[in-house]
């Protein structure tokens, strides 16, 4: 059997939060058969593989308030209202360690759980970063410690689970199906 897409038949605001809102979605499935399902419906996301000039990786790490515990991630953040994943990669990537590229680009853009989330996790490759006379620029709530690592070192850091937030996995895959590592 080849799966169809089933048809919207509404939704309610259940609860909305800082960072995202839950909305129950009522959905009729070809054939027949209703059902309603819980979406989180929040705001797109981007993180950025920041290559210094000698190719190594920028990564943080800061305070997870999901996990309570420190997490080693790449530069990221959510996206503001109409901005362009580029330009909002450009930002964090400043914002957090300081540094900026010369011309960052889209590397991909996946759905981070498409089971229950309704946003886009973005991928921006920004090479040749380097410091920005503009400096950090942390949101009250950061607190982030940066390094580059030796490219060739960040599969270690997965395998010793160092590095393992899910969306900065994705983006490391499409690193290297981009042949970049």
């Amino acid at each position: 059997m080849t799966p169809r897409p089933w048809t919207p038949t509404g939704s309610k605001k259940l609860l909305r939060t800082r960072i995202f809102d839950v909305e129950e979605r009522g959905y009729r499935r070809p054939g027949g058969g209703e059902g309603k399902f819980v979406v989180l419906d929040a705001p797109d996301w981007v993180n950025v593989l920041a290559l210094t000039p000698e190719r190594r990786l920028v990564v943080v790490r800061q305070f997870r308030f999901g996990t309570a515990a420190l997490s080693w991630e790449i530069p990221g953040g959510v996206m503001e209202p109409g901005e362009e994943p580029v330009s909002a990669g450009a930002r964090e990537l400043r914002e957090e360690t300081g540094l900026s590229a010369p011309a960052p680009r889209l590397l991909a853009s996946v759905s981070p759980n498409p089971a229950f989330l309704a946003n886009t996790h973005h991928i921006v490759l920004a090479e040749n970063a380097a410091p920005d006379p503009r400096g950090l620029s942390w949101d009250p709530d950061e607190e982030i410690e940066t390094r580059a690592i030796p490219l060739g070192e960040a599969d270690a850091w997965v395998r010793d689970g160092r590095i393992r937030h899910s969306l900065v996995l994705a983006a490391l895959l499409h690193l290297r199906l981009a042949g970049l590592v």
